[in-house]
């Protein structure tokens, strides 16, 4: 079976794995291909209309122009950006962490090329490398079912607040209309000026397995060159089995253009700081 980092000599066979880890991985899975999320393209307008049930004025008129800068807003195709990748098992005593320089083309396919991994076989196997599967997975998914529109959200305006960089942004409290996997329960920050997200917090409403009791996540963007762009992605998943496991990526460098870098190797696979703290170094 083809693995994405099998052809360049990162993959091999891991002989030893935990029981309970190894039947939660299907399930985590699914989850890493929710949380790409953040690369979703703009889709058509909503066929409900906006509204803000907080009864502001301003926040019916944040939520419309929001509405219009993400119907006006191109996706990231073209663009390249470093990222780093890190996972950890407390419970198990099992990290590691993958550095990488990440491109999407033109028309949309992800490579990655690989520079330096450090931690056991079974994380750089079973968890990093399924998470840049999820990857290819995430671009054929229907992104209109889990996007942050009116069709799938109430809006609550919730008013302003500082980012941790000193920027305003507009707060919404979102409350997915449906029970579906891939909508969050949560909060939606909007950069004041441009009506881009910044950040999306919150917990997913539907658990994709049995095996998970919840999913909690936090994405952050930074606005460059009129794109919201990834900064950040932190989950983490609290399982029956193995207790919490832990998914952070961090994305620097962003380019918004054909990359001609060629260094590393490549694995073809399909900032905004936190709100609280710097991405954390499991390792």
């Amino acid at each position: 079976m083809w693995h994405p980092l099998k052809d360049i000599g990162f993959w091999r066979a891991s002989r030893t794995r935990p029981t309970g880890l190894r039947r939660i991985l299907p399930a985590i899975f699914g989850i890493t291909v929710l949380l790409f999320g953040a690369d979703r393209v703009a889709v058509a307008g909503p066929d409900i209309p906006p509204a803000d049930l907080s009864g502001d004025p301003v926040g019916s008129e944040v939520l419309q122009k929001y509405l219009e800068a993400k119907g006006h807003t191109q996706d990231l195709r073209g663009a390249s950006m470093e990222v780093e990748i890190s996972a950890n098992v407390p419970k198990l005593q099992e990290n590691g962490k993958l550095r990488a320089f990440r491109v999407i083309s033109r028309v949309g396919q992800v490579t990655y090329r690989v520079a330096a991994f450090q931690g056991p076989n079974f994380i750089k196997k079973e968890i990093i490398a399924r998470y840049l599967q999820a990857e290819q997975q995430s671009q054929s998914q229907n992104k209109e079912n889990i996007d942050i529109t009116p069709q799938n959200y109430k809006f609550r305006y919730r008013g302003q607040r500082q980012t941790p960089g000193g920027t305003s942004a507009f707060v919404f409290q979102v409350q997915p209309r449906k029970k579906r996997v891939g909508l969050y329960k949560g909060e939606l920050w909007l950069d004041s000026r441009l009506y881009l997200p910044v950040l999306e917090k919150g917990r997913f409403v539907k658990n994709p397995s049995i095996f998970f009791k919840k999913v909690d996540f936090e994405r952050g963007f930074s606005i460059q060159d009129g794109l919201s762009v990834p900064s950040y992605i932190t989950s983490t998943i609290d399982t029956r089995l193995v207790g919490k496991v832990q998914l952070n990526v961090s994305y620097s460098n962003f380019n918004h253009g054909e990359a001609t870098q060629n260094t590393g190797d490549a694995v073809q696979t399909s900032s905004h700081q936190r709100s609280d703290e710097p991405v954390p170094n499991t390792l």
